[in-house]
């Protein structure tokens, strides 16, 4: 269907005044995972099916050794953020270096595609995703297996890293992805806190446990409210709300999740909105993303912004509004990004434009499940396997279409 977007779209509210939290005993329902297909491999997990177990039992060794994860949080880093503040986030930009043409090397210079391994230095960058792939393995391995350990850690690390005074990181990223020499942190920089989206729906199944308490619900909500109001508040963030490449469109992916999270439906349904007016945009008519051509690593970003759209057209189906098949005005749609990008992924057709690293076929899975599942495409799933090879049975996937 064509759909009218208002002009102001994008400069949605503040704030999350019409939010309110979570009931305790909700149902643990995910926003970015696929809720029917958890339930229908629960099922078979419990029936012993063979063609699953294989992925089950790789996702608990990966939970095994999330157990085994120290805690960690952002007062950790030796890197004092320009605030004085360890509880503030900081990193630095990944693909600035130092410019060798100056004793100082300040400013720093932009090599794309090409990481300074200075920023393995600045640990919050490094934690945080870890943190958040641990607590979705742990929230999966607690729903496929109700076992509570899992849960348990799960929630330990989510107080550690949000809501203990002495650990707690504050609800901004104004130090993100900072260029030394020419800024304290960027716009940019929320590309870092994508992986909340995975965070968020661990932190969804785990709600049953005993160990998760209403505190905790009501403690995450609140920082989450905070961040989002940050996020569409600050310069820092509405820098990002104006991305017209993959950062745009990751951006209102996060947001989306933490409206869900906190049980805002009017505004994610404007996020929704607002992604689709980006999506018009960005998109050009052979359904590829010019902003992601220009790369070095093209095929890469061309992969990366479809991920951030795809996952904002799994959390749509919350608010109503069917992503997956809109058209834009302009006569844009997920459909017509798939067709474009799928003879790259099955190498049915060589990718011509810069790819200066490998590309991961890794990156291609989801985008493939999902063509599956919404655009009909029947070889899919067996491209999945032809790429994956002897993982292809142990593949996470398996438990989440």
């Amino acid at each position: 269907m064509k759909l009218i977007f208002a002009i102001g779209i994008l400069m949605l509210g503040a704030g999350c005044a019409s939010s309110k939290p979570l009931a305790k005993d909700d149902r643990p329902m995910p926003f970015a995972l696929r809720w029917n297909s958890l339930q229908q491999n629960k099922l078979k997990i419990e029936a012993k099916d063979a063609d699953i177990l294989p992925a089950y039992q790789a996702l608990i060794k990966d939970a095994e050794k999330a157990l085994k994860a120290a805690p960690t949080s952002v007062i950790e880093k030796l890197n004092n953020p320009p605030s004085g503040d360890k509880h503030d986030y900081m990193s630095l930009a990944p693909y600035h270096w130092p410019d060798p043409a100056k004793a100082d090397g300040l400013p720093y210079i932009r090599k794309d595609g090409e990481t300074n391994p200075e920023v393995r230095d600045y640990k919050d960058k490094d934690y945080m995703p870890k943190l958040c792939a641990n607590v979705q393995s742990l929230g999966l391995a607690y729903y496929f297996s109700g076992e509570e350990m899992y849960a348990q850690q799960a929630a330990k690390l989510v107080r550690i890293w949000f809501l203990d005074d002495a650990t707690r990181m504050n609800p901004n990223l104004n130090f993100a992805q900072a260029i030394k020499g020419v800024n304290d942190g960027r716009g940019a920089g929320l590309i870092d806190s994508r992986h909340y989206i995975k965070l968020i729906d661990g932190i969804q199944l785990i709600r049953p446990s005993k160990y998760f308490t209403a505190a905790d619900l009501s403690g995450m909500q609140a920082w989450f409210s905070s961040f989002l109001q940050w996020m569409q508040s600050s310069k820092v963030g509405l820098d990002e709300m104006k991305a017209k490449n993959n950062h745009g469109a990751w951006y209102d992916a996060q947001r989306l999740s933490i409206a869900l999270f906190v049980n805002d439906m009017p505004q994610a349904k404007n996020i929704v909105q607002s992604a689709l007016s980006r999506l018009d945009v960005q998109m050009n008519d052979e359904g590829l993303f010019p902003k992601e051509l220009e790369r070095t690593t093209s095929l890469h970003y061309s992969t990366f912004v479809m991920e951030a759209f795809l996952n904002i057209a799994q959390m749509s189906e919350k608010t109503g509004i069917d992503f997956w098949n809109a058209t834009t005005p302009s006569g844009k749609n997920l459909a017509l990004a798939f067709n474009a990008l799928l003879p790259y992924l099955q190498k049915t057709k060589t990718w011509t434009l810069p790819q200066i690293k490998p590309f991961e076929d890794e990156e291609a899975y989801f985008i493939l499940m999902d063509g599956a599942a919404h655009y009909k495409c029947t070889s899919c799933k067996k491209t999945v396997q032809q790429l994956a090879g002897e993982k292809a049975d142990r593949l996470r996937i398996k438990l989440l279409y």
